[in-house]
């Protein structure tokens, strides 16, 4: 077995996250900026099928939840399907999930750097965007335990504020049943594709997976974080999009550029868009923490193996952190946030994460039933979920998607024969 799956050593990350920390993590990264911003454009695509495809997007979850899971039992080290792809499929799978992960969360760092400037103080966006990932990366770089203990505030905030629109939507004047009846304008490909959307809002729990080095008791306790923040956010965003949705109406969200602000001014509780507004800053900054963590961890496994530079690989000795990954990713980032605009081009992120997880499931269905393989089935409508979803995005981002991971498969193609020569 190769270094990343065995660095218990001295090399290896510190097991200080029980499994409140861990649920928390998860929580932060899936009950973030995308349920403030995700509903509008999944409505524009689905139109009255809208929770159609919140639950298509909720199995397809599910299925990527479960598979992730059991590989992450088996194999609890940092790095999440770049590992389960490299030990069960071979090196270019891992590989290949590793560098679409890893390129195109850096660019949803950036993008949710950007979300948090533009909410927090949107004339200077770019200087609250930089000082946001200044801040996280030297959080970070303390210990994983002052992250997971922000991670708490962040989400009992975005809670807080979650929980009094939906009261107030669902309790004023506006909400219409009517609202929620599936009419003739939801069709099977716009139910797809919003579901492609919303998909990516679960898509947080890859961040447990990933940070699976640094859990105690990985066996248990990853199984049950994974699955009890699912279950959480699941919960939290139907009820949130039934709320937003029985006061807006499909057409009126669909055109929303903020469609919970929109959704309490319609109840008639205009007072709490600054509270919504803060939520939805706390929310990305919940996010972009929990992006930093698992980017670093991916960029360490891969360091480990020789995919990225070895340095990338050293753990600090007291803090028990892959610091100089860490700090790599945030100068990165730093970079983009303050030179351009990424939140409009980062499709191809969407379409890697698809693949990132069709490569877990596929890896899934290589566990014996001594290794607690999941149910074939489930593993199986992972992988078919995750393709079908990839294929129903937009073109522009089937495109670069495939474009990014096309060029990573060109270097890893140099770097072999460069190694045979």
């Amino acid at each position: 077995m190769s270094t990343s799956a065995t660095s218990a050593g001295g090399n290896g990350l510190q097991r200080r996250l029980g499994l409140s920390d861990a649920v928390m993590i998860g929580l932060g990264s899936m009950i973030g900026a995308g349920i403030f911003a995700a509903l509008a454009p999944a409505a524009g695509a689905a139109g009255s099928g809208l929770l159609l495809g919140l639950a298509v997007a909720a199995v397809v979850a599910y299925c990527n939840a479960t598979s992730s899971a059991r590989l992450a039992a088996r194999y609890p080290a940092s790095g999440g399907t770049y590992v389960y792809g490299r030990e069960r499929l071979g090196d270019f799978w891992g590989y290949l999930a590793g560098w679409g992960f890893v390129v195109g969360k850096t660019a949803s760092c950036a993008a949710m750097a950007l979300t948090v400037g533009v909410y927090a103080w949107p004339e200077q966006a770019h200087t609250v965007a930089v000082t946001s990932v200044v801040a996280l990366t030297a959080l970070n770089y303390t210990g994983v335990q002052k992250a997971a203990w922000l991670t708490r505030v962040i989400v009992g905030v975005v809670l807080a504020v979650l929980a009094a629109v939906a009261v107030v939507c669902l309790t004023g004047p506006a909400v219409g049943a009517a609202h929620l009846d599936i009419g003739s304008d939801a069709t099977v490909s716009g139910v797809l594709q919003a579901a492609g959307l919303l998909f990516f809002a679960f898509a947080g729990y890859a961040r447990i997976a990933t940070l699976g080095e640094e859990v105690r008791d990985p066996a248990r306790t990853i199984v049950r974080a994974v699955l009890l923040a699912l279950g959480i956010t699941l919960v939290v965003y139907a009820v949130v999009a039934v709320a937003v949705l029985g006061v807006l109406g499909p057409d009126r969200l669909a055109q929303a550029a903020a469609p919970l602000d929109e959704a309490v001014r319609a109840a008639g509780a205009p007072e709490l868009v600054p509270v919504v507004r803060v939520g939805a800053a706390v929310a990305a900054l919940g996010s972009l923490l929990a992006l930093i963590l698992g980017v670093s961890r991916t960029t360490l496994a891969m360091a480990r193996d020789g995919h990225l530079p070895r340095a990338l690989a050293a753990v600090h000795p007291r803090f028990g952190v892959p610091h100089r990954a860490e700090l790599t990713v945030g100068a990165v980032v730093v970079v983009l946030v303050a030179t351009v605009d990424v939140r409009e081009v980062i499709g191809f992120s969407s379409f890697g994460v698809l693949v990132y997880y069709a490569v877990a499931n596929a890896a899934a269905l290589t566990l014996s039933a001594a290794e607690r393989r999941p149910p074939r089935p489930v593993a199986w409508l992972g992988v078919a979920g995750c393709g079908v979803l990839a294929f129903a995005l937009p073109l522009g981002s089937i495109l670069s998607g495939a474009a990014v991971l096309a060029a990573g498969a060109t270097v890893y193609g140099l770097r072999r024969m460069a190694k045979r020569s």
